[in-house]
C-alpha cells in the first residue's frame, strides 16, 4: 500500500473553496481504518450566517442508494425472495418484469420517474409528495431494453426496493436504517429526512456562481429508496471507517454490495447494489455520487490502498473532481499524461437505435461528448480514439462508434447534418403519447419554436426548442424536480410517404424512445 502524503493532502484540503466556488463544503479522507483529514469551510445559510461544520448534516442524495441495499440484504438475505413482488410495482408493463437484483443493479431497463416528471408538466419548483411517486413508475408499460441486457441509470429502481423493504419488514425505512445500519456504524447523527422542504440543521443548497451570484434552491420533492438520507461528515467517515472494520469479513454488508456482478449475456458489469464500480488512474474503486439542486456529494473507496474520501457541498460543483483531487494528493500520484490536441472532432451524430443526437466538441483539453445528462470529458490517445470515464470514441467519416462498457452497449451513430434554424410551423400542433398518457405542444413564435408538456402534474413550462438537422431537434431542460436535470430531449419528426408529420419520439439518455402520435 502506498504511503499518506500527509502534506500534499494537507495543501489539496486547503484549495478546495478556492477551486470550488461556493458557498461551503465539507471533506474528509479515511486511511487505513482511521480518520486522516477532515475539513469544513463557508455557511450552510449564508443569510443567517450559519457557519458549515463537520457535523451540519447534509443531504447525500444518490449516495442513499448503498445504503437501501445494505439493508435490502440485510433483511433478507437474497433478493430474489421478492421477485413476485415486482409486479405490485409495475402492473401495465408489457416487457419482461426486472427482477429485484435487476432493480439493484440499474439493469431493469425502466425509465428514470424523475426524467419523467418534465414530460407530465411538473415545474421545477412544484411539491411531489410521497404518494405521487409509486403512480407515475406504475404507468410504465415499456422499457429502453430487456432487463439484465444493459445499465441505464433509474431512480425508479431503488424507490421500488424502498418501498418493497417496508412491505416487506412491515416497518418503516427510516427505523431500520437507524438500528441495522446507522447505529452499527457509528453514524450518530445520520437521518432519513426525506422531505428537501424541510433540510434538518437549516442547511440551505444554492444555485448559481460567481458570475450570476448564488441564490438558495427552491427543493421541493419527497424521495426515499432512492435518495433522502442527511448525515454529516464524520458521519459519513464513521461509514468509511466501518468498511474497513469488516474488510476481511466476506459476509459483511459493504463486501456483499462491492462484489462482482454480470450482465444477462455474462459481460461483467461495473454498477450493483447502489454501487458504481470503477478505475481511476489504475486504482480500482468503489463509489458514487449524489445531487440535489444547491448540493453535490461524492464519495469513493479504494480498498486496495483502505482509502476513502467523502466530498460534500452546499452547491452545484463537481464532487467528484473534488474527490479525485483528494486521491491524487493523499497517494502522492502525479499529473495525467499528457492528452494529444482533438483535430476534426466537431461533430453531429445520431444514435439511432436509443432516438439520442451525439455531439462531439473539441477544445484544448479535449473531445467533449454531450449525450448523458451531462457533458463527459474524453482525451485523444495516439490510436486516434478518444477515451473518457468508462467510453471510448472512435470517429469515422460518416459514422461514430460509441463504445459504453459500463452500459454494455455499443453505439453506432451516423453523422448528421447539422442547420443554423428551421421553420417549426410544420410540426407545430398538439401531440398525445400512449405510453406516458400525455400531452406535447409545439408552438411557433416568429421564427422561434417551444414545447410544453401536460400530463399527470399539469401544464409544465414553455421549453426552448432548436432545430440541430432536418426533422431533428432538442428541447433543452436545465431545471427539473431532481438534479442533475434531464439535460437535452431529443426530438425526431416522423412523417409520412407525402411529408407529413404524423408524429415524433422524445428521448433522453435516462428516458429514451418516447413515442408521440399528432393529433392536431
Amino acid at each position: 500500500m502506498t504511503m499518506l502524503d500527509t502534506a500534499a493532502l494537507d495543501r489539496a484540503l486547503n484549495r478546495l473553496p478556492y477551486r470550488f466556488h461556493g458557498p461551503g463544503g465539507v471533506a474528509g479522507v479515511v486511511k487505513d481504518g482511521k480518520v486522516v483529514a477532515r475539513r469544513a469551510w463557508g455557511f450552510s445559510d449564508m443569510y443567517r450566517r450559519l457557519p458549515m461544520t463537520v457535523e451540519t448534516r447534509l443531504p447525500i442524495c444518490s449516495i442513499s442508494k448503498q445504503f437501501t441495499c445494505a439493508l435490502l440484504l440485510d433483511q433478507f438475505g437474497d433478493p430474489a425472495a421478492l421477485d413476485d413482488r415486482v409486479r405490485d410495482f409495475l402492473p401495465l408493463y408489457r416487457d419482461r418484469l426486472p427482477t429485484v437484483t435487476e432493480l439493484c443493479h440499474n439493469q431493469s431497463g425502466l425509465r428514470d420517474y424523475w426524467a419523467l416528471t418534465v414530460l407530465q408538466g411538473a415545474y421545477p419548483e412544484s411539491e411531489f409528495c410521497r404518494e405521487y411517486a409509486l403512480p407515475l413508475i406504475a404507468s410504465a408499460k415499456t422499457g429502453h431494453f430487456p432487463a439484465g441486457a444493459h445499465y441505464s441509470y433509474s431512480n425508479g429502481n431503488f424507490r421500488i426496493l424502498g418501498e418493497l423493504i417496508e412491505r416487506g419488514t412491515g416497518r418503516d425505512l427510516a427505523g431500520l436504517l437507524a438500528e441495522r445500519l446507522f447505529r452499527p456504524a457509528g453514524m450518530s447523527t445520520a437521518v432519513l429526512s426525506p422531505n428537501t422542504r424541510v433540510p434538518p440543521d437549516g442547511v440551505i443548497g444554492y444555485e448559481g456562481n460567481d458570475d450570476v451570484g448564488f441564490l438558495p434552491a427552491d427543493n421541493g420533492i419527497y424521495w426515499f429508496g432512492d435518495a433522502g438520507i442527511a448525515a454529516a461528515l464524520d458521519d459519513m467517515l464513521a461509514w468509511e471507517c466501518y468498511i474497513d472494520a469488516t474488510r476481511d469479513d466476506p459476509d459483511g454488508l459493504y463486501n456483499r454490495l462491492s462484489a462482482p456482478v454480470f450482465y444477462a449475456d455474462g459481460a461483467p458489469a461495473t454498477y450493483a447494489y447502489g454501487l458504481r464500480q470503477d478505475v481511476y488512474r489504475g486504482l480500482t474503486f468503489t463509489g458514487h455520487g449524489g445531487g440535489l439542486r444547491g448540493f453535490g456529494s461524492y464519495r469513493m473507496h479504494v480498498a486496495a490502498e483502505r482509502l476513502s474520501v467523502v466530498v460534500m457541498f452546499n452547491h452545484g460543483t463537481s464532487a467528484y473532481n473534488a474527490a479525485t483531487m483528494l486521491v491524487d494528493a493523499a497517494l502522492g500520484l502525479g499529473k495525467a499524461d499528457e492528452a494529444l490536441p482533438p483535430a476534426n472532432w466537431n461533430g453531429l451524430w445520431l444514435d439511432e437505435a436509443q432516438g439520442l443526437v451525439v455531439r462531439t466538441v473539441a477544445d484544448a483539453e479535449g473531445v467533449k461528448l454531450h449525450y448523458g445528462p451531462s457533458a463527459a470529458r474524453a482525451v485523444v490517445a495516439s490510436d486516434g480514439a478518444a477515451y473518457g470515464q468508462d467510453f471510448s470514441l472512435r470517429k469515422g467519416d460518416e459514422h461514430l462508434l460509441m463504445q459504453r462498457r459500463s452500459e454494455n452497449l455499443t453505439v453506432t451513430a451516423r453523422r448528421i447534418e447539422p442547420v443554423e434554424w428551421a421553420d417549426a410551423k410544420p410540426i407545430s400542433g398538439r401531440y398525445w403519447s400512449d405510453e406516458l398518457e400525455a400531452f406535447l405542444e409545439i408552438e411557433a413564435r416568429d421564427g422561434a419554436a417551444f414545447a410544453v408538456f401536460e400530463g399527470t402534474y399539469g401544464t409544465g413550462p414553455m421549453e426552448r426548442m432548436y432545430a440541430l438537422a432536418e426533422d431533428i431537434w432538442v428541447v433543452t431542460s436545465r431545471r427539473a424536480l431532481d438534479a442533475a436535470a434531464p439535460g437535452d430531449w431529443t426530438v425526431l419528426i416522423r412523417r409520412d410517404a407525402a411529408g407529413a408529420v404524423t408524429g415524433l419520439s422524445v428521448g433522453c439518455w435516462l428516458a429514451r424512445n418516447i413515442g408521440y402520435r399528432r393529433v392536431i
